[in-house]
């Protein structure tokens, strides 16, 4: 098997100086209209490929089919990715940056020198030398969360339809919007689609394939205080920004992000808003165990309340929402999807390395929706962030193993 890397780079940076990051202040779907920018592109390149069902439909989602090569009765296989990037760091005017044949050295970034890659601070770096590393400039993230997904899935999809002698059942495409403020399956259409069984191209290290995820809840917290004019506020007063700042402190400092790993969960504030009268809190609760998140929900209320006892006049609200479960739930219940994998990670010579992931995809939600889907790497590091980074070697790789896992499933049927 022969990928094209300088096809399956250009098409990486193609895509990433394409804006299209999504707003979780939106009321719109997808939240961010330029996101349909991207999908109108792969929609385009689908049809030039002759799959003639591409399309983009009235919510920013892109559908295609790669028609079977096989006499076989296979299940029907879709590959994902999501088109949004965070809105964690800015994601316009991205300028794209190879830097070939890495050696180890700090890759500074000119935009903004403060800005550095160092390998002691990006330990995958060691494995990448002699590779060709891309990053930003330094003022803006990447978007190798997930447009390295997207390019490889296109890159596969094309090698596929050139090379019609490897077998392979139905294949179904999903490019899917708004991921990174977890909507990104809210109007996805499962008829229309029509898999059995699915895998997201959204995962980090090389050989890697993740089948369990954090279960999520959303928390919203609504302060509503008591205001008086600051010269004449003794006794008076009570600032919801305060309060509302005394339970943020009073969290537990070792249920945070910054304070776990593994299989640890958190309570994370991520947005504040408000004023003496009003204020507001979101948070987002994670842990791969159920009855612990259930906990930490509990711990964020105890701690609401405590602190809201001290101030009888003003109130409170306090909403917690689900948002998505632990997918290792459901592929337990279908192994083939896994050993499939697997067996594909092996195909294309990597030593696969089965994980839980430290957050959720698409598949996480998929998967409860009826798709089962586990998640492959794509070669991208240090998402959200400037520092973010994908190698060529392992972005051709990825390639590699979804169309060595088409075949694997054609095969085993």
């Amino acid at each position: 098997m022969k990928i094209n890397a300088d096809s399956t780079t250009r098409r990486f940076i193609e895509y990433v100086k394409i804006d299209t990051q999504s707003d979780a202040s939106s009321t719109t779907i997808p939240s961010t209209a330029k996101q349909k920018n991207l999908g109108k592109l792969l929609v385009s390149e689908l049809l030039d490929l002759g799959l003639a069902d591409a399309h983009l439909d009235e919510y920013g989602y892109v559908y295609a089919t790669i028609p079977s090569t096989t006499n076989k009765k296979v299940p029907v296989i879709c590959f994902c990715s999501h088109m949004d990037t965070s809105p964690d760091s800015s994601g316009e005017n991205v300028k794209p940056i190879i830097h070939q044949n890495y050696q180890g050295q700090d890759l500074i970034l000119p935009d903004d020198p403060s800005v550095v890659l160092r390998m002691d601070e990006h330990r995958d770096l060691k494995n990448q030398i002699g590779n060709d590393i891309i990053t930003a400039s330094g003022t803006t993230l990447l978007g190798a969360d997930n447009k390295a997904g997207v390019a490889e899935i296109m890159e596969a999809a094309t090698y596929l339809v050139q090379n019609p002698q490897i077998k392979h059942g139905v294949i179904k495409i999903l490019f899917t919007p708004d991921e990174e403020i977890g909507r990104g399956v809210d109007k996805v259409d499962l008829n229309k689609l029509g898999a059995d069984f699915a895998y997201t191209i959204d995962g980090e290290t090389l050989g890697s394939i993740e089948d369990e995820t954090f279960s999520a809840d959303g928390a919203k917290l609504v302060i509503n205080g008591v205001s008086a004019h600051p010269g004449f506020a003794k006794g008076k007063m009570e600032s919801a920004i305060k309060i509302l700042a005394e339970i943020i402190d009073a969290l537990p400092k070792d249920l945070t992000p910054e304070t776990t790993s593994k299989k640890e969960g958190f309570i994370h504030p991520v947005g504040m808003s408000g004023n003496v009268e009003h204020a507001e809190a979101s948070f987002i609760l994670r842990d791969f165990d159920n009855t612990l998140l259930k906990a930490h929900g509990d711990t964020l209320e105890q701690t609401v309340k405590s602190v809201m006892d001290r101030y009888p006049k003003s109130s409170y609200t306090l909403t917690i929402k689900e948002q998505y479960r632990n997918m290792k739930a459901v592929l337990d219940q279908y192994p083939e999807i896994m050993e499939n994998g697997i067996e594909a990670l092996k195909r294309a010579g990597l030593n696969p390395v089965t994980r839980s992931i430290r957050g959720g995809t698409d598949g996480s939600r998929l998967s409860f929706m009826g798709l089962p889907c586990p998640n492959i790497f794509t070669g991208g590091h240090a998402f959200h962030g400037k520092q973010e980074w994908v190698a060529v070697q392992d972005m051709v790789k990825a390639v590699e193993t979804i169309v060595h896992l088409v075949q694997v499933w054609e095969e085993r049927n």
